[in-house]
């Protein structure tokens, strides 16, 4: 897996007097699983917002299948296909499950806004296909039989599974997950790793910040460790969990 889908380079973000990020780089391959891990307040989240273009750096630069797309906005990132999900499930919670999936669809919709408004007959064509697709997901997360109930009635583990059907919606070439077993019991956190790894079997090169150790190394190819928003080592899962600088952080020796 030596064809570099993504590319970080030297990247710097500040927030006042704080370094959340200072000079990380990073390369993910294609077709690859790669975790990031570190303690709270190590920059993980703050390095997903600079690619998926949520904030700009302050330095460096985000590369994209050899296109530079440092502080583009969010929406151009995702037409691009970058997916996201967050920390939190961010569903419409008035909405039903395919009504939140079908959003996802919205970058790869071709109908103009005026074809939209006339109500012509390709928006039509369109909305159906949405639709079909939008099912098909479902099906494959095991989700078809709730596609009709209103988002905020489900439970957090079902939520979450919406979320991320939702962004499979978007076609991605790379997804990036934010903590997806947050909040997860055992079961539905082995259930998310089987997901994850057949997220990869569909093309989908996967790039997860994760605090569960056992979920990032049963699926990860390859782990980046931050720290006070500097990246510490990367490798291997085997060799990260050897590392001494790991160990100490992860041990507890780390100040807060």
């Amino acid at each position: 897996m030596d064809d570099v889908l993504l590319e970080a380079r030297n990247l710097h973000r500040r927030f006042g007097g704080l370094h959340a990020v200072k000079d990380v780089s990073l390369k993910v391959c294609r077709g690859a699983i790669q975790a990031i891990i570190g303690p709270n307040g190590a920059g993980k989240t703050t390095l997903f917002n600079l690619i998926a273009g949520t904030i700009p750096p302050h330095e460096g630069e985000v590369i994209f299948r050899g296109q530079r797309i440092t502080a583009w906005k969010p929406h151009a990132v995702a037409g691009l296909g970058i997916a996201r999900t967050f920390q939190t499930t961010k569903l419409f919670p008035h909405m039903t499950v395919l009504e939140n999936v079908m959003v996802g669809r919205h970058p790869r919709t071709r109908s103009g806004f005026l074809a939209g408004m006339l109500n012509l007959p390709r928006t039509w064509r369109e909305d159906r296909e949405i639709e079909a697709r939008s099912l098909s997901i479902l099906e494959e997360l095991g989700l078809a039989a709730h596609a009709g109930e209103t988002a905020s009635n489900l439970p957090f583990g079902r939520g979450r599974l919406v979320e991320f059907a939702r962004a499979l919606a978007t076609e991605p070439v790379l997804l990036l997950l934010d903590e997806p077993a947050a909040g997860l019991n055992i079961y539905e956190t082995q259930a998310l790793a089987e997901l994850i790894l057949r997220i990869r079997e569909r093309g989908v090169t996967c790039l997860v910040v994760e605090h569960d150790m056992s979920l990032v190394m049963r699926i990860s190819d390859e782990v980046v460790v931050l720290d006070q928003g500097e990246k510490i080592t990367e490798g291997p899962p085997r060799a990260i969990q050897r590392h001494p600088e790991v160990i100490r952080i992860y041990l507890g020796e780390h100040d807060a």
